[in-house]
């Protein structure tokens, strides 16, 4: 019997058209002799769409059209612990009778990037129903998006990372020289700018004075309200790796270069430069596989990219990217991205693990944690209502 795969993307994020790509990658790649997979659609205002237009990238073109040809759903769970995705409006109960769902979902596989989504928002809503959800948890996920607090805990937990300083663009607004003295001071020049929670190189901007300082702040508050100053690695080289596992056993892959037209891997550098149809993502980024560091670097790194992936408790397939400073080659941690652009595909068949093999993988743990989620508890005898008296407001506990 084939596993019902309910695949989720989209949603109210600078990363949303991004998140397409993904998706519709993988949709390709799913085993059509295992799964059955229903793409759904999670439009800007936090919508769900199906229909069979949303397995066509060319149709996304143009997504108002595009939705007048799908059908809005909403996902409900039901007592054999699966989801049924029933057009809206509900009509389930109507005049005694049960609607028929239009699709029904066994596992929840979100490919999703950026706030709102890949933050735990969605993970939160889908655990909520009871899915198993393929790919990091609902906190996982959160601590993925939140830059300063992965940054705290990879420090704690004994990885190289970059100082920063957090601040809010209020701070800023109200006592901008303050908040430039304090970041001059605690992290020095020169530095990069970036929103808290996004990912995709968006809002970001590198600074080497105060007048940069202040306008990539000034950049960076379009897109988030709390910002990082971070310190700015010497003409850095960027290498990613990816992890692939859980909490009890997480390998890496090959390391690559990506290649950038700038100081900083830019949105364009890595969705736009080199793809021609819109469908390769970060596929399509420049990058050098595998990338030409030395063998001690690359075993450092991918140790380095196991532990801060399980230092998150992260599930699935994560990317880790670093610097190395182009002066000292010290190794830094710059972040996760929990669901990488593409589930950074490539850099698994560079290590000898194709793609459907990949997706093969991520359902497999998916089903390991909601195996191991059903195992625990979540009752216990108190007896506190049956003692409870007395109304809303004036009740009371006997005895």
């Amino acid at each position: 019997m084939k596993i019902s795969i309910g695949l989720f993307f989209g949603g109210k994020s600078v990363e949303h058209e991004v998140s397409i790509i993904s998706a519709l990658q993988a949709l390709r790649n799913f085993d059509a002799n295992k799964y059955d997979v229903t793409p759904v659609y999670i439009a800007r205002n936090g919508y769900f769409y199906v229909g069979e237009k949303l397995r066509n990238i060319a149709d996304f073109r143009d997504i108002p059209s595009l939705l007048t040809e799908c059908r809005r759903v909403i996902p409900t769970a039901t007592e054999s612990n699966r989801v049924e995705l029933h057009g809206f409006p509900f009509t389930a109960r109507l005049f005694g009778k049960s609607s028929k769902a239009l699709a029904t979902i066994d596992i929840a596989f979100p490919i999703v990037h950026g706030t709102n989504v890949e933050d735990g928002a969605l993970q939160g809503y889908l655990q909520t129903l009871g899915l198993p959800i393929a790919g990091p948890g609902v906190c996982a996920a959160a601590l993925g998006m939140d830059k300063y607090v992965q940054k705290a805990l990879y420090r704690a937990a004994g990885l190289p990372v970059l100082n920063a300083v957090k601040f809010t663009a209020r701070e800023f607004g109200l006592n901008q020289s303050a908040v430039s003295a304090q970041i001059e001071s605690e992290v020095g020049y020169p530095l990069v700018v970036k929103p808290l929670n996004l990912g995709s190189s968006i809002g970001v901007k590198l600074a080497n004075d105060r007048a940069e300082l202040e306008s990539a702040i000034e950049f960076a508050a379009e897109f988030c309200p709390v910002l990082l100053a971070e310190k700015a690695a010497v003409n850095p080289r960027e290498i990613n790796c990816a992890v692939l596992g859980d909490r009890d056993f997480a390998k890496a892959s090959e390391c690559e270069e990506p290649l950038g037209l700038g100081d900083i891997l830019s949105y364009d550098d890595k969705y736009s430069v080199g793809a021609k149809d819109g469908t390769k993502g970060m596929a399509s980024l420049k990058r050098l596989l595998p990338a030409p560091i030395t063998p001690e670097q690359r075993t450092r790194i991918q140790d380095y990219a196991v532990r801060a992936f399980q230092t998150l408790d992260c599930s699935g397939t994560a990317r880790v990217d670093f610097l190395i400073d182009g002066v000292t080659e010290e190794i830094r941690v710059n972040e996760i991205n929990t669901i990488p652009g593409s589930l950074s595909f490539y850099l698994w068949e560079a290590s000898g693990i194709k793609y459907p093999a990949l997706l093969d993988e991520m359902v497999t743990l998916a089903l390991k944690r909601a195996r191991e989620t059903a195992e625990h508890s979540y009752e216990i005898k108190t007896g506190i209502l049956s003692a409870f008296t007395g109304g809303s407001k004036t009740g009371k506990l006997k005895g």
